[in-house]
């Protein structure tokens, strides 16, 4: 049945990714957190309506902020007027965000949104711990994914026939 699950199975609709990350950062570890967000703001997360590409977190204080990520507003909103990129707070336990402050202090981390996607009604961040890449990085792995993509290839047609 399609509105069932099974038990202890979590439903997960995705809302925005962050391609362009994975191809410019070298992501080291990622963490699950959650957002404050405004009502009008979940209505459009749950229509897609996410921009990721531009943001990034970094640490006020004690908390994790997000910055930079654009929801679009709402069409049928009856409220007040909520900017689309305003800082969004992140939630998190103390201990997770104790280990990530430790990572990001290093010199070249950077936090940066890799995911954002609702899992069983909640809308949640998946946040990267990443380190930028250079030019010739990225060509380098681009090399080695088209190399495994030839290898693979070859390796099917092989044992297909």
């Amino acid at each position: 049945m399609k509105g069932k699950k099974k038990e202890g199975e979590a439903r997960i609709e995705t809302v925005a990714t962050n391609r362009k990350a994975r191809h410019d950062y070298e992501v080291i570890s990622t963490h699950e957190a959650g957002l404050i967000l405004e009502g009008p703001e979940v209505k459009s997360l749950r229509r897609k309506q996410a921009v990721i590409n531009q943001g990034f977190a970094r640490f006020d204080g004690d908390a994790l902020w997000l910055y930079g990520v654009q929801i679009s507003p709402y069409a049928y909103n009856s409220l007040t007027e909520i900017d689309q990129t305003r800082t969004r707070k992140l939630l998190m336990k103390s201990a997770e965000l104790r280990k990530l402050r430790n990572s990001v202090q290093n010199k070249g981390f950077s936090l940066i949104p890799l995911e954002l996607y609702f899992r069983n009604g909640w809308a949640k961040l998946t946040i990267g711990v990443c380190r930028g890449r250079k030019t010739h990085d990225k060509h380098e792995q681009i090399k080695k994914r088209d190399i495994d993509r030839e290898i693979r290839r070859d390796f099917k047609e092989k044992f297909k026939g």
